[in-house]
């Protein structure tokens, strides 16, 4: 039987308006009380978790900044990756031939230089928000990750452009078709669930995890048990073609798999409800 549980957020755990589904909630305490340690491995920043661990009394470690932030359930800091300050400033320097926005984060919060209120509406839940500042003044030895949002094609092509900048010197991933992200070398969720499963003495072969993007491949394909959404981008599906595809974030009124596996006494369970499962088309939502 599984030990850990990780949960992607969006497209995964959230629903499509970005909030938390009372069932949801209900069998993620059924998993607590089965004594799963909980782990939400998101893109979000840690601020914002922390405040919605707090309103939900939700118990539950942290990955955020997609790696670059590890959090014990008290709110301790177990790991932290930055870019290096070479790579920041060039990053937020350069001239890009995109029409993206840029966005940057650290520990005091989301950055950007201009207004684009439809970026808040994934956030209606928390009210977490970005602070506008002249991002050529923004410190550079403590950025944790720069993402870009914009349209899918120019982010590709920003995506070549960057490689061609950075090299080796920082991770590049799609976070959403929507969100390209600049990363620390070696910086992801998998890297950091490596992290937390030797903080506390676990595996990785103990450990099940749920996601949707790009952003999730070294976690998913890591664990023990990988489980890809049925909402996941189609390059996941493509890079982890031996992982179950489950149901869709928008399903999370249907969670009779996320409830059985909530319910398991015994290890010899897990296999059979495995065997068990719908069609990908059919099968019951999980989370993101």
């Amino acid at each position: 039987m599984a030990r850990l549980a990780a949960f992607d957020m969006d497209g995964t755990l959230l629903m499509p308006d970005h909030h938390l589904g009372e069932k949801t909630l209900s069998t993620l305490a059924r998993l607590r009380e089965r004594d799963i340690t909980l782990t939400f491995a998101t893109g979000r920043h840690a601020l914002e978790m922390q405040h919605i661990l707090g309103a939900l009394s939700l118990d539950a470690y942290l990955i955020t900044g997609n790696g670059t932030r590890v959090h014990s359930l008290e709110g301790e800091l177990l790991h932290r990756d930055d870019l290096p300050a070479d790579v920041a400033e060039l990053v937020l320097y350069q001239q890009w031939d995109t029409r993206a926005s840029m966005h940057i984060f650290n520990d005091d919060g989301w950055f950007t230089g201009k207004e684009i209120p439809a970026l808040l509406q994934a956030f209606v839940y928390s009210g977490f928000r970005y602070q506008i500042i002249d991002v050529k003044k923004m410190p550079l030895g403590s950025v944790t990750k720069i993402c870009f949002c914009g349209d899918h094609d120019d982010l590709t092509r920003l995506q070549i452009q960057l490689y061609e900048a950075l090299g080796e010197r920082a991770h590049l991933c799609f976070s959403a078709t929507d969100c390209l992200e600049v990363l620390p070398v070696g910086c992801n969720k998998g890297a950091a669930l490596t992290v937390l499963t030797q903080h506390l003495g676990l595996s990785l072969r103990d450990c099940m995890a749920f996601g949707d993007a790009m952003n999730d491949r070294e976690m998913l394909g890591s664990v023990g048990s990988g489980f890809i959404m049925g909402n996941a981008m189609p390059q996941l599906r493509a890079e982890l073609p031996h992982l179950p595809v489950i149901g869709h974030c928008r399903k999370s009124g249907c969670l009779s798999l996320f409830d059985a596996l909530a319910g398991l006494s015994t290890s010899t369970l897990f296999p059979r409800i495995m065997r068990s499962l719908p069609a990908p088309g059919n099968c019951p939502v999980f989370l993101r």
